[in-house]
């Protein structure tokens, strides 16, 4: 399976990413826009879960997502947002039109020196480039029993605290946000089906796998009932472009 069928493999379970997604916290976005945000562009938006977490941060928020089933369940969830077809290389928006570009849980499948200049041509001088990922916090036990778990060869390992990025960004600050995510044991399983090496997986062995983690979750001692209990912490990144 290549990097390619990975990054666009998405769309075949737009619902569940939908559904099992954890959201970002509020002062990530608070963190990442400069004073003032006009415009705020998410770039490779999924269904629009950081494209919320944007909302209050700026006066327009634009999603961009080259998938075509991600964007009708993002263009559904949030209706009034303008969603456009697009890439982190090659950006449908006009030279110095941003004031913040971000890439939450996407950046990782762009290519570093040709998405860094894209950026930097949409970008005002002094606008700002974030990179955002949402990462498992696996000091609980059963949380690092799960990354072993669902850790598979194929799958892309992420460069979330030191990622590679292009010129003419080079002065990055780095903060992260500890929190807690509360979603149903369905919602859960969700999120695991969602992760791209295990939608491209055969179909029996992806069923194995989600009843092994469905087993784990009956020990976990982070779930009461149906409800899981997930630790995460969210890596943000900041460059401002010269």
């Amino acid at each position: 399976m290549t990097f390619e069928q990975h990054a666009r493999s998405f769309g075949a379970a737009a619902a569940a990413y939908e559904r099992g997604r954890p959201s970002y916290p509020a002062a990530v976005a608070a963190w990442l826009a400069p004073e003032p945000t006009r415009l705020a562009v998410d770039v490779g938006a999924g269904t629009g879960k950081f494209t919320r977490t944007l909302l209050p941060a700026a006066t327009e928020v634009t999603a961009i997502e080259p998938d075509p089933e991600m964007r009708a369940q993002l263009s559904t969830a949030l209706p009034d947002v303008r969603v456009l077809d697009g890439t982190g290389e090659s950006l449908p928006l006009p030279d110095a039109s941003a004031d913040l570009v971000t890439f939450a849980q996407s950046w990782h499948w762009v290519d570093p020196e040709d998405g860094a200049r894209e950026v930097a041509r949409v970008l005002q001088p002094g606008g700002v480039l974030g990179l955002v990922w949402n990462i498992r916090d696996e000091a609980d036990p059963w949380a690092a029993e799960l990354g072993e778990l669902i850790k598979r060869p194929e799958s892309r390992i992420m460069s979330y605290d030191r990622p590679m990025i292009g010129a003419p960004f080079d002065v990055e600050q780095h903060e992260t946000f500890p929190w807690v995510h509360e979603q149903s044991r369905a919602d859960f399983l969700d999120m695991i089906a969602s992760r791209s090496y295990v939608i491209v997986m055969a179909p029996d062995d992806r069923a194995a796998l989600l009843r092994d983690v469905d087993d784990l979750l009956d020990r976990a001692p982070s779930t009461s009932g149906a409800t899981v209990r997930v630790p995460y912490v969210t890596h943000a990144h900041r460059f401002t472009r010269p």
